[in-house]
């Protein structure tokens, strides 16, 4: 089976692929708007859910991957304004599991994040992330 793939679509001719359309929605839900997010890093996220995934992600997936990936980005305070505390919390839980095993799905969001330049200076000290 051919595997699907992502489109960002081309002079408004054509239009961006479904997994792009979830994930953006998935931002917002965790309000983070996907302008702010390059596309390069939105089309890595879609690109290790298909690997997780190899079939097709489930629905429920894009908006996990995004609270990881919005908590990464807003740093604790700030998403734990606009999402909760429950929610910050489920995000540093899944951050503290992703750094012990270093080749989870969650580690690849967050080394994603970090190499990308994306991610919070907090969430960087708090946790002693680096690239090396």
């Amino acid at each position: 089976m051919a595997r699907r793939r992502s489109s960002l679509g081309f002079l408004g001719m054509f239009g961006r692929s479904g997994d792009l359309r979830q994930l953006d929605a998935a931002l917002r839900g965790v309000d983070l708007h996907p302008a702010l997010v390059p596309e390069g890093a939105k089309l890595t996220i879609v690109n290790l859910m298909k690997d997780h995934w190899p079939d097709e992600p489930p629905p429920q997936a894009y908006p996990s991957a995004a609270q990881l990936f919005g908590y990464c980005i807003a740093g604790p305070e700030a998403f734990e304004r606009s999402n909760g505390l429950q929610h910050r919390l489920d995000a540093e839980r899944r951050l503290e599991a992703a750094l012990e095993a270093d080749d989870s799905f969650d580690a690849q969001i967050i080394l994603m994040a970090l190499h990308a330049k994306l991610i919070s200076g907090e969430v960087v000290e708090r946790y002693g992330l680096s690239v090396d």
